[in-house]
């Protein structure tokens, strides 16, 4: 049986694999995650899904290792995990009531094939009172999160609408993964 590779410690990303009723192994990437700002977001989520995918698939030749990466960009400007509260308040009221985009790039590696791509999700925000942004940070949610919301939890009240894979939101794009891996030869 081929061996499929989670380059990823998130519990949603691995949530979401789940869905693929395929059993899978868990090896978290320590790749490095610096990289040029001034690239396009596409590049970005692309050229660091491939390093974390490239770490774990230097140990692991034989397995079909996926890494994934996403970030949230509102007016050109990438919002990662917020620093503390005071950050996560900060980018949740320039996201009230407008339109953002988040990128999640995933690399798929097995042998020498390689299968990389990006979904590019637009995501629009109801206006937040201050007292609903302080309400949900007191949850403890958006801390570990980019642009400081989980669309997947309680993070859903603050979403009016989104145009794109869902999945890809959370962290992986998981239908469009299930067809490169089928490309690539993994047994579905």
């Amino acid at each position: 049986m081929a061996r499929l590779i989670l380059a990823s410690s998130s519990p949603r990303r691995q949530e979401i694999l789940q869905s693929l009723r395929a059993s899978f192994e868990i090896i978290t990437s320590n790749a490095d995650e610096s990289v040029d700002c001034n690239m396009p977001p596409e590049e970005i989520v692309m050229t660091l899904a491939e390093r974390k995918a490239q770490t774990v698939a230097k140990e692991n030749h034989d397995a079909f290792v996926i890494g994934a990466d996403t970030i949230v960009v509102y007016n050109d400007r990438i919002l990662g995990k917020p620093a503390d509260r005071d950050d996560a308040k900060q980018m949740l009221m320039m996201l009230s009531g407008n339109t953002h985009s988040v990128f999640t790039g995933t690399c798929i590696l097995h042998g020498n094939d390689k299968e990389i791509f990006y979904e590019k999700t637009e995501v629009s925000f109801w206006e937040l009172a201050e007292a609903e942004i302080d309400r949900y940070i007191r949850t403890g949610e958006p801390l570990d999160k980019a642009g400081s919301y989980g669309i997947q939890g309680y993070g859903a009240i603050l979403v009016k609408s989104i145009h794109g894979d869902f999945y890809s939101v959370v962290g992986l794009p998981v239908a469009k993964l299930y067809r490169a891996l089928k490309k690539m030869g993994y047994p579905t």
